[in-house]
């Protein structure tokens, strides 16, 4: 299949599981933070001021997190250059494994945002090792395809993140909301287990050890020498623009869904039990539209970059983005026809990060393919960071919390037509042999 042998798909998989353990991780405080963030701050859960609050701390830590993200990525994308891709790999799933399960264990916001940070690094560093180790195993004719089948595993880290959470929170501890959060984080501990499954059966490429025995430890500064500059620029502005789109999303999806949820529970005048039911059940519908959609955009890019280019495939997804984004948060829709229109934001926002997977280690050479693919991919997230901050800080402001929400996020869809306006920048690597 796809012409890989079977230590190529060994080493596809290991990456495979690492990204998107790293996505489940990353991702559950987006679940619990109805019932976390009212536990920690002593509010009751539902209320009027836990809605609020909800709102203003998953931005805070949402924002947070892409902050500690930027900084594991660069960092850990540095450090695989120098001691290698699979070392790294196995250093940080170990890393935003702990980091992840300690936030079970937070009395107050100050320790949730601290065992954040130290699990955010990992989630960072994970990528670049990943994605650098795959692009240098298989074979050039099939980096595509690989890339994007490594990306698949974001959707199916989302899944198993509803997953978890639904069983959880929804099922096994449906009556005790103020503690079924602590549960949820302490399944974080699963990617621990892979990670020593990853150093056993996963050596580090020949072509980096080639590499690395002959040439001399890279330095972050040589991504912005003139020979470099154009390709990081590239990397970046693709990546920055892609990215503030999907955490401006994403990161308010349970909020909001939870909002509508409760809003339709009033109108049907169920009980506690029979709106935390459909609370639930809500997240888990929409949750499920916007993975679906994203497993599906993500190997569409295959055939779009293959057949069409980098730069033509990323103007069809920002344009489809956009239109996504204006449908879903600014048409008069009923409050379950919204959670559909989360199934083409899935096909575009999410889908569109298949491609970074193969076109950001196409950019660099292999000394430098860790930093400069970690760097691309991360450091935006220190812009992308204040896209939850701001959209949750002005719908916590509004008197309905939901509706808030909404208006805010129509405005996302202007992003994406601000990366078509980048293009000229866009450097195009169909055709390009990895280059050592």
């Amino acid at each position: 299949m796809l012409g890989l042998t079977r230590y190529q798909w060994t080493v596809l998989f290991a990456a495979w599981l690492g990204w998107g353990f790293d996505i489940f991780d990353g991702l559950l405080f987006n679940y619990v933070a109805p019932n976390a963030v009212p536990t920690l701050l002593g509010l009751e859960i539902g209320s009027p001021e836990a809605k609020k609050a909800t709102l203003y701390w998953t931005g805070v830590l949402t924002s947070i997190l892409l902050l500690g993200w930027a900084a594991g990525g660069v960092l850990f994308g540095w450090v695989s250059d120098r001691i290698g891709r699979t070392k790294t790999l196995m250093l940080t799933m170990l890393l935003y494994s702990l980091g992840t399960a300690a936030c079970a264990f937070a009395q107050n916001m100050e320790m949730l945002i601290f065992f954040r940070i130290i699990a955010s690094l990992g989630i960072g560093g994970e990528w670049a090792a990943g994605a650098a180790m795959v692009a240098e195993v298989v074979p050039e004719d099939k980096r595509v395809e690989a890339g994007a089948l490594l990306y698949t595993s974001a959707p199916m880290g989302l899944f198993l993140a509803t997953f978890v959470n639904a069983e959880v929170a929804g099922n096994w501890f449906a009556d005790q909301p103020e503690v079924s959060w602590r549960y949820v984080f302490m399944f974080g501990l699963i990617p621990a287990a892979a990670a020593f499954a990853v150093r056993l059966f996963v050596k580090e490429p020949e072509r980096w050890q080639r590499v690395a025995a002959t040439s001399k430890p890279p330095r972050l500064s040589e991504l912005f020498t003139p020979q470099t500059i154009a390709y990081t620029r590239s990397g970046f502005l693709m990546a920055v623009i892609a990215l503030l789109t999907w955490w401006s999303c994403n990161a308010f999806l349970p909020v909001v869904v939870s909002g509508l949820a409760r809003a339709n529970a009033e109108l049907l005048g169920l009980d506690p039990a029979g709106t935390r039911a459909m609370i639930e059940g809500w997240k888990t519908m929409a949750t499920t539209w916007f993975n679906l959609g994203g497993l599906i955009g993500t190997l569409l890019t295959i055939p779009a970059s293959k057949y069409l280019g980098r730069k033509k495939m990323f103007v069809i997804y920002f344009i489809v983005s956009s239109l996504a984004v204006f449908a879903t948060f600014g048409l008069d829709l009923a409050p379950e026809a919204r959670l559909y229109g989360y199934f083409v934001i899935g096909l575009s926002v999410f889908g569109v990060f298949g491609s970074f997977t193969y076109y950001l280690p196409e950019l660099f050479p292999t000394r430098l393919r860790g930093t400069g693919a970690g760097f691309c991919y991360n450091i935006g997230r220190i812009i992308a960071a204040g896209g939850p901050f701001l959209v949750g800080s002005i719908a916590s402001q509004g008197a309905n919390a939901a509706s808030s929400a909404l208006g805010v996020l129509f405005y996302v869809g202007f992003i994406p037509l601000i990366g078509i306006l980048l293009m000229p920048w866009v450097i195009e690597t169909r055709g390009r042999v990895l280059a050592d």
